[in-house]
């Protein structure tokens, strides 16, 4: 029998949450969804992801930790990469864009973006002061 998991994570802001997936290239939807699971099974989510080959992927908010966690069902995993993996991608590309938009912020520009071998990405940003 399976059954839905829930995976603590520290992503706590909605937009780059959904645009890390966007960068990822899977298409979010907000608002309050079902996330599929086994047998036809459902729980809510605030944001969902729907996967043609197994479970859904959903991220609900969790107003005690302040944080989005991750939920679906994995024992009908069927992504062509672990669980871990997958989280770990999508909190790398969260980080960038947390970080991008801060720089920004501060008056920063990207000089250099750079995907490395190992999955890394290094970032150049400079700010010109007058």
């Amino acid at each position: 029998m399976s059954h839905f998991s829930t995976v603590k994570t520290q992503l706590r802001k909605k937009e780059f949450l959904k645009q890390a997936l966007i960068d990822l290239g899977y298409v979010p939807n907000e608002g309050e969804n079902l996330v599929r699971g086994y047998r036809g099974q459902t729980v809510k989510a605030q944001m969902t992801v729907e996967m043609s080959k197994g479970a859904d992927i959903g991220f609900r908010w969790n107003e005690g930790s302040k944080s989005y966690e991750l939920v679906t069902d994995l024992d009908l995993w069927k992504q062509s990469i672990p669980i871990e993996r997958f989280l770990a991608q999508v909190t790398q590309r969260y980080a960038l864009n947390t970080v991008l938009n801060s720089t920004a912020q501060e008056g920063f520009q990207v000089s250099e973006q750079k995907q490395n071998l190992d999955g890394s990405i290094e970032l150049v940003v400079t700010r010109w002061d007058s």
